[in-house]
């Protein structure tokens, strides 16, 4: 059995975020080129047409689309929350490359539960206030 020459391990160990980046970079590049302002190409949220209450990610998809063509104000105002989530996901993926080149754990992605439960709290909180009369400037 032959092992892979020094030079291919840290290739190898870059195809996952290579992956990652892709799957992410098409994802934006559809949403960027199929507009969802436009009716009819996306399935709008069920828990805003049953309820009229705006979940977390309502507006995400509108955010991502402009995020796609540069317009970072329009796409912080038809989410916040996704644009500040794009904006940790590139943080993250960015230290996973580097660990993943140094051949590092990648432990360090795997927050602590009271990391992932603030989280949880600012989602909750965001979602309750731009539900909210004062929280209108939160509306997509």
């Amino acid at each position: 059995m032959t092992t892979p020459s020094a030079a291919a391990r840290p290739a190898r160990r870059l195809l996952a975020p290579a992956a990652a980046l892709a799957g992410v970079a098409g994802a934006f590049a559809y949403v960027g080129a199929v507009d969802p302002n436009e009716p009819g190409h996306y399935p709008a949220c069920p828990l805003l047409r049953l309820t009229g209450i705006y979940c977390p990610g309502c507006g995400g998809l509108r955010s991502a689309h402009a995020v796609a063509h540069g317009d970072f104000a329009q796409a912080f105002q038809d989410n916040a929350l996704a644009v500040a989530g794009y904006a940790l996901a590139a943080v993250l993926w960015l230290v996973w490359v580097l660990r993943a080149a140094r051949g590092q754990d990648l432990a360090v992605l795997q927050p602590p539960a009271r990391l992932r439960w603030a989280l949880g709290a600012v989602v909750l909180l965001f979602t309750l206030v731009r539900n909210l009369p004062p929280g209108g400037f939160l509306h997509p």
